[in-house]
């Protein structure tokens, strides 16, 4: 086996050990551990919800796993924003979405604005 073959094989499959499990415990710590490094303003609710804007304005994060609203949408999560240019846009990640999904979905957004 030569060395490319051998450094093929370890991209294509990492060890078991190497590989990163996605929370699956719905705590939404990796998102709000993100706004709050990034500065957004939080706020949460007396039932458990939380709500993140951006320092611009532009970017609103919800967190809404008790807002009877988003659950009939089959969403806990919603990213609403409003660009400079272009239309505004919803972006909705149901109760199954990793935590760390929404977390690299926003980080690559405020990384792209």
């Amino acid at each position: 086996m030569n060395a490319s073959a051998t450094l093929l094989s370890a991209v294509a499959r990492p060890a078991l050990e190497d590989c990163c499990r996605l929370s699956s415990d719905h705590c939404a710590a990796p998102v709000l551990d993100l706004l709050d490094a990034l500065g957004w303003a939080v706020v949460e609710t007396p039932e458990a919800n939380v709500h993140a804007t951006s320092p611009d304005g532009r970017i609103y994060v919800g967190w809404l796993p008790e807002d009877p609203a988003a659950w009939k949408r089959d969403i806990v999560w919603q990213v609403r924003v409003r660009p400079t240019e272009g239309n505004s846009w919803v972006q909705g990640f149901g109760f199954h979405a990793s935590a760390e999904a929404v977390a690299g979905f926003i980080a690559a957004l405020v990384a792209h604005r």
